[in-house]
């Protein structure tokens, strides 16, 4: 062989090699970030080629498929459409998918490894593929309470319920909301409905109840008196604080009154202080703790870190560096204090618990389509090295100043008859004149069952800027107390 073709021998020869190992590469080492990229058309139009598993609500499916035209054989059907939105997202054949929908993606469209016998044993019989279900722990007529409550109010807000004793959400609304049926497939008017939601003022489709931080206001309480009494600063629930009314901030000549005329709060007891939401008594404790107490307090409970229900929440944050005035400010819910509506149901739930604070899920079990357990998710607390936030004896004290709150204070609104309840109201101030904003109201509550366990505990949020109501109605006990207590009956009575 001469040297030309020797050489053109040698050159095709390593342009073969090359093919070779790009082909081998592609199909073991990139097959899995080609099979999942977005933009992977047939790959979409395998996935919804075939129905997509159920997310299931009390045995009931809330979700389906139905056959749709064009290269997408099946799209995304939902029951009650705007109540569980905030629970299984969307799942679009142009927008991808979001909340469970998006978690498990996999388990839904058949996909997720632990499905493969299923996948292989269809391509041997014939069967048609299907995908797994996601079973909620979500309770459907707490769902119900909590969505007609905020919708019947016409509000912007969230409401979350949680079991305490296991850490299962039984409800998570949010209102505004939207149907994610209305933009399931790939249609032109179902494209527009999405840029609709999406730039619609309301946020129909901001999750309020995971991914959205507000002031706490007045429900924190609870956490402050709970931290007062863990670290000692109180002893005597019932002794007077020695906090004057109105409240002089440290450090400024800043006063701070209470909201309630004529409320018993100069000096109260913390009881007292609970019992009519005075100001002047938690900006004191809040003080005489420090900001490290507080916020070592704040995150046994949560604070400071993303909760993963599995849908990954916001963070209610805590601040690490507060001057004396802003770390005073926190004893009652303001200054730099930010809480999602989870967190604070889960600062009630562990109080209603005895103190010790349970992982919040809202996913019991992932079935195959053969109905065979993928994973099973089993209660657990939120610090698995420490469970207890707060110690029982806390906890106890705290729950009693949270019934009296409810039998004789500012959370009546709650009380359900024959049944012992906690509760505490919230209004919080926000933005950067208050004066200017309409304040936001909190409420937050658990009911207890004979044997003393809770088998429910509430946060509801209500923003009521778009509401039809003079600012003097604004209370957390008058717009909140209601659907808690709507919500905890619905709990009960199952």
């Amino acid at each position: 062989m001469n040297r030309p073709l020797r050489h053109i021998a040698v050159f095709s020869g390593v342009l073969v090699l090359a093919l070779l190992v790009r082909v081998t590469w592609v199909q073991f080492v990139q097959a899995d970030e080609l099979a999942n990229n977005d933009n992977n058309r047939r790959v979409k139009i395998e996935a919804f080629s075939y129905p997509r598993g159920n997310i299931v609500v009390d045995g009931k499916p809330i979700t389906g498929s139905v056959e749709s035209s064009g290269d997408f054989k099946f799209k995304r059907t939902f029951t009650d459409g705007p109540m569980y939105a905030p629970v299984t997202g969307y799942a679009s054949q142009a927008q991808g998918e979001s909340m469970l929908e998006g978690v498990y993606k996999n388990v839904l469209n058949g996909k997720d490894d632990r499905l493969f016998f299923n996948r292989a044993r269809g391509l041997l019989t014939g069967e048609k593929p299907r995908g797994g279900d996601v079973i909620t722990t979500i309770n459907a007529k707490a769902q119900q309470a909590a969505y007609k409550g905020l919708t019947d109010l016409k509000a912007t807000g969230a409401v979350v319920a949680l079991d305490p004793r296991t850490g299962k959400i039984l409800a998570m609304a949010s209102t505004p909301s939207y149907d994610p049926s209305d933009f399931a497939g790939v249609s032109l008017a179902e494209g527009k409905k999405y840029v609709a939601l999406d730039r619609d003022p309301a946020k129909p489709m901001n999750n309020r109840a995971l991914r959205e931080i507000y002031p706490p206001g007045s429900t924190f309480k609870i956490l402050t008196a709970a931290a007062a009494l863990e670290h000692g600063t109180v002893t005597d629930i019932n002794a007077s604080s020695g906090a004057p009314a109105p409240y002089t901030l440290p450090q400024t000549r800043t006063q701070v009154g209470n909201d309630i005329a004529g409320a018993p709060c100069d000096k109260a007891s913390l009881k007292t202080g609970m019992q009519w939401s005075c100001n002047n008594v938690f900006l004191d404790a809040a003080h005489k703790l420090g900001t490290d107490k507080m916020r070592e307090t704040a995150e046994k409970f949560g604070f400071n870190a993303e909760q993963f229900t599995p849908v990954r929440s916001a963070v209610s944050g805590y601040p690490s560096k507060l001057d004396q005035p802003k770390t005073a400010l926190t004893g009652m819910g303001q200054g730099d204090l930010t809480s999602t509506p989870l967190q604070m149901a889960m600062v009630a739930a562990g109080i209603a618990n005895n103190g010790k604070v349970m992982k919040p899920f809202m996913v019991e079990e992932l079935r195959g389509p053969d109905l065979s357990t993928i994973e099973k998710f089993d209660p657990a607390p939120l610090n698995p090295k420490s469970p207890q936030a707060v110690s029982e004896s806390t906890a106890k004290k705290v729950q009693e100043m949270m019934e009296y709150t409810v039998s004789d204070g500012t959370a009546s609104k709650a009380k359900i008859d024959g049944v012992t309840v906690g509760g505490k109201t919230g209004t919080a101030q926000h933005g950067v004149n208050v004066d200017d904003e309409r304040p936001y109201a909190w409420f937050v509550s658990y009911a207890k069952q004979a044997d003393g366990s809770s088998p429910v505990a509430v946060a509801v949020f209500v923003d009521p800027k778009n509401m039809d109501i003079p600012r003097s109605e604004i209370a957390g006990g008058k717009l909140g107390g209601p659907i808690a207590k709507s919500v905890m009956e619905a709990v009960l009575k199952k």
